[in-house]
């Protein structure tokens, strides 16, 4: 005698050719053809979650005239890397300020 689980037997009922019992499959995940606002009780918000990932993304928009100058994103790197070394060489860092009142200048 051989005893066979509900599961395999479903799974083994579903995939054979022509087979009348077939395992039923609901889809609760589907997407529907419209939405009303009744279906979001909470209400709808636009931007709702902007400010989140503003703060949690770190793209930078390079003008048009400094991204010229690079002809893709690895050499922007390469340069940032290489000003940054230069900087550390020339001037310890937090010594400086680059957007404040000091003036930055080799210590």
């Amino acid at each position: 005698m051989i005893m066979i689980h509900s599961l395999q037997y479903k799974r083994i009922m579903g995939s054979v050719p022509g087979c009348s019992k077939k395992a039923k499959q609901t889809n609760k995940d589907e997407l529907r053809a419209e939405y009303v606002k009744s279906d979001f009780p909470t209400g709808l918000v636009r931007g709702k979650y902007s400010g989140r990932m503003h703060n949690s993304s770190n793209i930078v928009v390079l003008r048009p005239e400094v991204a010229e100058a690079f002809p893709n994103e690895e050499a922007v790197n390469s340069a940032l890397l290489s000003l940054i070394k230069l900087a550390q060489q020339i001037t310890p860092v937090g010594k400086c300020e680059i957007n404040g009142d000091k003036k930055m200048q080799a210590t």
